[in-house]
């Protein structure tokens, strides 16, 4: 399995967020404390979008050595500013520590990276690709069943309605599995985004989601630890979703009920039911 970070909010230099905190996600490429492995270290991938710069695509980073001794990473990480930002540390399922198979994955505004598995791909992988829009299918890169669930993604809708599209993806990948007598195909945490807002989800089959967490409103944080200097530079609506908490201070975290997923930002609440749809 793997470790990842999202970030939505005012602009931050990268380095504040990924090198800086305890138990950081490049700290979390060698000592992950609740993932399936301790070592994520086949490989890395950051991406980000530029102030300003609305849906416009975004810029990806990705190697296929760990990130906690990557000099090209840290030297970006203490020079980029973004508003909107993912970083992910990957531990394969099975599929080839290659640059193509590393998160995020990138087509036009979008960006996806993904925590999980589907169960038993190498017997889904052919008809999940069918599934996939033509005119998608030949910018698949790599051999991951993440990217696979990214493209179906897009196939069912994304330009259009986000957490509909996941749960048409999530609803085909399930009826997929229970054709071919799968038990529990689907494990997945996602993050998605398209420039403008951050979308992130927590299901599974079995009901036994990979862990997430997303931090509390920036001005409850800054109550809490009023000394924390960070948090001055921060608008309220500033989030970060992670697959396990950063830093060390109390207050900041919460973690994602099964089955939900959240948007950033949002008026709607921290977060709202997710249910796959068939497709």
């Amino acid at each position: 399995m793997c470790r990842w970070l999202a970030y939505a909010g005012s602009p931050v230099l990268l380095d504040d967020i990924l090198y800086k905190p305890a138990h950081s996600v490049i700290d979390q490429s060698l000592h992950a404390k609740m993932g399936v492995e301790t070592t994520n270290g086949d490989g890395f991938g950051i991406g980000w979008y530029e102030p300003g710069s609305g849906r416009a695509a975004p810029a990806v980073v990705r190697d296929t050595g760990p990130a906690w001794n990557n000099r090209n990473l840290r030297e970006i990480a203490g020079h980029v500013r973004s508003p909107l930002f993912f970083a992910h540390v990957r531990a394969s399922t099975g599929t080839a520590v290659q640059q193509s198979n590393c998160h995020p994955f990138r087509r036009g505004r979008w960006m996806w990276m993904h925590n999980g598995a589907v169960k038993d791909f190498d017997r889904l992988r052919r008809e999940m690709c069918l599934a996939v829009d033509p005119a998608l299918f030949a910018s698949i890169e790599g051999s991951t069943d993440s990217e696979v669930m990214f493209y179906l993604a897009l196939t069912f809708g994304l330009d259009q309605d986000v957490p509909g599209a996941v749960a048409r993806m999530a609803g085909f990948v399930e009826g997929l599995g229970r054709d071919h007598g799968i038990e529990n195909p689907l494990q997945m945490t996602i993050a998605v985004a398209d420039g403008r807002q951050l979308w992130a989800f927590r299901y599974s089959s079995r009901g036994r989601s990979r862990s997430l967490f997303y931090s509390n409103r920036v001005d409850s944080v800054r109550t809490l630890h009023p000394n924390l200097a960070l948090m001055r530079e921060l608008s309220d609506d500033t989030r970060m979703v992670v697959s396990e908490p950063v830093g060390d201070l109390p207050g900041v975290w919460n973690e994602m009920p099964e089955a939900t997923y959240t948007v950033v930002p949002s008026q709607d609440g921290d977060y709202a039911p997710f249910t796959p749809v068939p497709a």
